[in-house]
Parts: C-alpha cells; sequence; structure tokens
C-alpha cells in the first residue's frame, strides 16, 4: 500500500504515538468514575481519542483520494528559534516581567516565519498580553511580576 500524502500520515502517525503515551501514563493514576473523577480519567479517555484521530488520519493519508503531498525538509533553524523564544520567555518572566515577556515571546517566535510583518505581530503580542492578563492575573488570580523589576515600587 502507498502512502499517497506523506504529511497527513506523518501526522497521523505523531497523533497516535502521543495518544498511546497519555494512554499509557494515564493509567499510572487512580481512573475514578464519570462522576467521581480520578487524576488518570481526563488524560485516559483524551489519549484514546487523540490515538483515534491519529488512526483516522493515517488511513485516510493511504486512501486513492488523498492529496499527493510529501513531507517537507525538516528546517531546524525554526525549531530552535520558536524553543529559544519559550526559553526566552521563563528568563525574562522573572526579571522583566510578565508583560515585555510576553511581547518578546510573540515577536521571537513570530519571526521564525516566512509571513512575519511587525503590524501583525504586535497586534498578536497585545491581545496575547490583554488576554493571558485576563485569565491568569484577573481571572485565576496568579501573582505573576507584571513589570520589570526596576520599575516595581
Amino acid at each position: 500500500m502507498k502512502i499517497r500524502n506523506q504529511r497527513d500520515f506523518g501526522a497521523g502517525v505523531m497523533y497516535i504515538v502521543i495518544g498511546l503515551f497519555f494512554t499509557i501514563v494515564a493509567t499510572q493514576y487512580p481512573m475514578g468514575t464519570a462522576a467521581k473523577m480520578g487524576p488518570g480519567y481526563f488524560p485516559f479517555f483524551l489519549g484514546i481519542l487523540m490515538t483515534l484521530l491519529g488512526l483516522i488520519v493515517a488511513v485516510k493519508a493511504l486512501g486513492a483520494t488523498a492529496a499527493i503531498e510529501s513531507i517537507p525538509k525538516f528546517n531546524w533553524r525554526v525549531i530552535a528559534q520558536i524553543t529559544g523564544s519559550v526559553v526566552l520567555y521563563g528568563l525574562l518572566l522573572p526579571r522583566m516581567g510578565f508583560l515585555i515577556a510576553v511581547v518578546v515571546l510573540v515577536l521571537v517566535s513570530a519571526s521564525a516565519s516566512k509571513e512575519f510583518t511587525w503590524k501583525g505581530s504586535l497586534i498578536n503580542a497585545a491581545f496575547l498580553v490583554i488576554f493571558t492578563y485576563s485569565v491568569f492575573v484577573v481571572g485565576l488570580k496568579l501573582q505573576f511580576p507584571l513589570l520589570p523589576v526596576f520599575l516595581q515600587q
């Protein structure tokens, strides 16, 4: 059987592997019942759902009607830049505060895309700052340093 759409097949296999990982790890925790869920209940069923989704995607990639696509060359620079932006966020958060760390995270990770524009990235950063501030600081009452250390007090 020939794999017509390598990209979808690869994504399906990735979903299957991640889903099986979560399913297997979740069996180490108490399951509980649907009425009183234990810590393993949600990840177990989410892992099963993800495995089934991966199976559907992989099987569809084998079908005669699947578009012919190959997996593009792996771009290490983009992976390093996106991973580096997350590491940079973690390093900046305690020293420079939440607002600056989120903006830097968005700008550095967005610049990895060929479709990067300053205007779009700044709008995205502003939205993300407002949204995450609303959810984590206002809604969940988590304590983050909002401004750089030298501007506090």
